[in-house]
């Protein structure tokens, strides 16, 4: 049996100049510091090894020293392909300032190119990164001038573009595991993802190059459950026993047993937020969220979705999901993030990927840098300084909906939050919402070409996307329309008659009461019924229909209501608010037909909004007569026809 349990030194010696190398780790999570300190120590001390390649995919650092911050030494790295670079400055740095060869690409892309390269595939085909700066035609993700070489190909097959992306030829990587055995075998046990490891290393492997691991703890050969091994030892060279501050489970938490999901940890052990432009923002965007859904959270203002779904007993009617790898539980947020306690799973990142692309996102929630005029969303750089795109062009290219989350402007921004409203006291020094983004990380034109819904939430204003653009769909109480959001907006938004004031809940101390509002469980109390003049009253007011079941719901308890009374009644329908799905109209207008054939005389409907008396039109255009602007007037139409 080859002698696979090596120093860090030794380790570092594998590595020769120009070699390509690839690296685990998502955040602080699974990063080999270990070995990444080694490589650094010996290219410090004797200038090798140098002109190294490296192909990452998710972003592996804490903005400061650790991670693959220890290779940002001029002459080490020649070329970097990377997914999300805002962790790594030293490295990015040196890309920005056109030192080495850059590329920003897709993270899910370059995590499923790992697969691909190790079946022994040309590259990758996907639709990810069309419209976007990893276009081609917008710049095919490269950093900087000296980034000539082609990471990405525009094609046409069966006359839909695609992107194709070309396999590298990776010769090292530089991984991570709990536990090793005498000849390689390596678990994760005490890790809180298991990444792309298993991929990275067939990838190497099966190129001929050299596998390094940095665990814990050695054990005897062949002793460890099989079932427990995620990388075989036919696929490692080397194992390296790691110095335990360069083995922390995170960058914040060095273990948690609730991060391994090997047990269940108590509610309450991430606490709930304060009350601040966070939390705000986090609140509004809770409320979108889709009950049995399948949800994305990204990394900065959307990690706070989840602490508000927690609070809010919301939890256990999703599935919150981040891109490495997890399934259900509750995400974590800051150095944390991307562990999760109380999983369902967790899977491989590139198979989280596949998910994610194929469409199995009901709804995402991700950040929110720049907005443009076009609905266009920035997220990847900002003049010099380079952040990357992360996992953001795969989740928002391919979620049914997509939610972005940020603050209104950047840089000092300064709320004052009472009583229900907010008060900017002093606003930021950026704007956001510009007449153009920097960067298309997120392009509006693709999401208005393909249907997909989209809203922009801050702290003080909600828009969608419409075929005119930005459009302001709410403001928060407090806020001065000209003043706090125009004035603080390149380009104005299109306005209309539906804009609505954001739910005081959402500024005020204490839950708020959303699972009654997307569990529908006050739906009982929305319906009554008068025998004594044989009137209905359905009280449909800012309720969300998302989903069959729920129509289906309210034709029961609408039947049963109805079902016990000798005679047909006269129906008034409150629709202020309310919201239906597209997809669901005709549902919902079959469910209202088949209501009114049995049990219905006469109905009135009213909206205050415009919209909605247009949308209420199209569902029930033989109702046409009777949809009307207020209560008062839905009432006298009714009293008139008994009359």
């Amino acid at each position: 049996m080859k002698r696979k349990v090596v120093s860090a030194a030794e380790a570092a010696a594998l590595i020769k100049d120009g070699d390509t190398i690839t690296t685990s780790g998502f955040v602080g999570i699974g990063v080999p510091d270990e070995l990444l300190s080694a490589v650094e120590k010996r290219f410090v001390e004797t200038g090798h090894p140098r002109d190294l390649s490296l192909v990452f995919a998710a972003g592996q650092g804490d903005g400061k020293e650790r991670g693959l911050n220890r290779l940002g030494h001029e002459g080490l790295l020649k070329r970097v392909v990377g997914g999300h670079w805002g962790l790594i400055p030293k490295v990015a740095q040196l890309a920005t300032q056109g030192k080495i060869e850059g590329w920003n690409l897709p993270q899910g892309c370059i995590s499923q190119l790992y697969r691909d390269i190790a079946a022994g595939k040309p590259g990758m085909l996907s639709k990810v990164g069309l419209g976007t700066f990893v276009d081609p035609r917008l710049g095919g993700g490269a950093i900087n001038e000296i980034s000539t070489e082609p990471q990405v190909e525009l094609m046409e097959i069966g006359g839909d573009e695609v992107l194709y992306y070309p396999a590298p030829r990776l010769t090292v990587a530089l991984l991570r595991g709990t536990t090793a055995d005498e000849a390689g075998n390596i678990t994760m046990e005490r890790e809180a993802l298991t990444i792309d490891n298993l991929a990275q290393a067939m990838a190497v492997h099966n190129a001929g190059g050299v596998v390094i691991v940095q665990v814990e703890r050695i054990a005897q050969a062949r002793t460890l459950p099989a079932r427990e091994v995620q990388i075989p030892g036919i696929l490692v060279d080397a194992v390296v026993v790691a110095e335990p501050e360069n083995h922390l489970q995170t960058y914040r938490t060095a273990f948690s047993h609730g991060f391994t999901n090997r047990i269940r940890s108590p509610q309450g052990e991430i606490p709930p937020m304060p009350l601040d432009a966070r939390k705000i923002i986090a609140r509004r965007c809770a409320f979108e969220l889709p009950v049995n859904g399948v949800v994305n959270l990204g990394i900065g203002m959307p990690e706070g979705v989840a602490a508000v779904a927690a609070e809010e007993g919301l939890l256990e009617h999703m599935t919150l999901t981040a891109e490495p790898g997890v399934i259900g539980g509750q995400p974590a947020s800051g150095l944390d993030f991307g562990a999760a306690i109380n999983t369902d799973a967790v899977i491989p990142q590139n198979n989280q990927f596949d998910f994610y692309d194929g469409g199995g996102l009901d709804m995402a929630c991700l950040g929110l840098a720049q907005a443009d005029r076009h609905g266009n969303v920035n997220v990847s750089r900002f003049g010099p300084r380079l952040a990357g795109a992360g996992g953001f062009i795969n989740i928002s290219q391919n979620a049914r909906r997509v939610v972005f989350a940020g603050t209104f402007t950047a840089s000092g921004l300064d709320l004052a939050i009472e009583n229900g409203k907010i008060a900017v006291r002093e606003e930021g020094k950026a704007q956001k919402f510009l007449a153009d983004v920097e960067q298309i990380t997120f392009s509006g034109a693709r999401a208005g070409q393909l249907g997909q819904p989209v809203l922009y939430v801050t702290e003080r204003a909600v828009f969608e996307l419409s075929g005119q653009g930005l459009k302001l769909m709410e403001i928060a109480p407090g806020v001065d329309l000209e003043r706090d959001i125009i004035g603080q907006m390149a380009v104005p938004p299109v306005i209309d008659d539906e804009l609505r004031l954001m739910d005081d809940r959402i500024f005020r101390e204490g839950e708020m009461g959303l699972r009654t509002d997307l569990l529908h469980l006050d739906l009982p109390d929305r319906i009554a019924v008068d025998p004594s003049v044989g009137r209905l009253y359905l009280n449909f007011e800012k309720m969300r229909v998302r989903r069959q079941s729920e129509v289906d719901r309210v034709g029961e308890l609408v039947a049963a209501a109805c079902a016990p009374l000798a005679d047909k009644v006269d129906v008034i329908v409150n629709y202020d608010g309310f919201k239906i799905d597209e997809t669901l109209e005709n549902e919902w207008a079959r469910m209202v037909a088949a209501l009114d054939a049995q049990y219905y005389r006469t109905v009135s409907r009213y909206s205050g909004s415009a919209f909605m008396r247009m949308k209420l039109h199209e569902v029930f255009p033989h109702a046409r007569p009777h949809i009307f602007e207020t209560s008062e007037q839905a009432r006298s139409f009714l009293d008139a026809a008994q009359s």
